[in-house]
């Protein structure tokens, strides 16, 4: 029998295929899939989250930690959605217009996609219309994502946007120039510092 923590420790040393092949066997072994997801997909990025916030890891090894994660994603989410499990909750997220940074898009992405949130990435230099619109189709959070302080004024012209479309959707900020201060001066629903806070934030405005 695979156990969920075997799942959960793989990932956590960033082996992908080891990853994958586990879930590919507790799914033979008709373990629920919801578990798999929970107990050993998401309770290893959680440790991840937690040792970056503390410092004792750094982007690249939470980057390992989460390409294994989508390893195993990728066997698991075709029969989680067969299977009908609702994931918590849909976030878009993009880099916003004249900027093309994306290594801390990716990285809250990812984050996102390890907590059990259906993920759509707008990518880089992303006009305020395709936020919206993912708003439209059912985006529940937006992220935006700016690197440089002359980007930063697009993230109140997409909130404005979403603003004058009646978008219920809530908005959460980051990015290296982003503050708080900044954040509630666009009217943002909230901001993130890091990657990891990211997902927690986002999980308190669905609450």
């Amino acid at each position: 029998m695979v156990s969920l923590n075997a799942i959960s420790e793989a990932l956590q040393k960033g082996k992908a295929d080891e990853v994958k092949n586990l879930v590919t066997q507790a799914l033979d072994e008709k373990v629920d899939p919801k578990k798999v997801l929970e107990e050993g997909l998401i309770a290893g990025m959680d440790v991840i989250g937690g040792r970056f916030k503390r410092n004792e890891i750094y982007i690249p090894e939470v980057l390992i930690a989460a390409r294994a994660m989508h390893a195993g994603m990728s066997v698991l989410e075709p029969i989680l959605v067969a299977s009908g499990v609702k994931m918590i909750g849909k976030l878009a997220i993009g880099t916003v217009k004249g900027d093309l940074h994306d290594i801390g898009k990716n990285l809250v992405a990812m984050m996102y996609k390890g907590a059990g949130f259906e993920v759509v990435d707008l990518g880089v230099d992303v006009a305020a219309e395709k936020y919206v619109q993912a708003s439209s189709d059912g985006a529940e959070l937006i992220g935006l994502s700016a690197l440089l302080t002359t980007t930063m004024v697009q993230m109140k012209a997409v909130i404005e946007s979403l603003k004058e479309k009646g978008s219920k959707a809530k908005v959460i900020v980051g990015g290296a120039p982003v503050t708080q201060n900044y954040a509630d001066e666009v009217g943002a629903s909230g901001y993130a510092a890091d990657a990891a806070s990211a997902v927690e934030i986002g999980k308190s405005l669905l609450k």
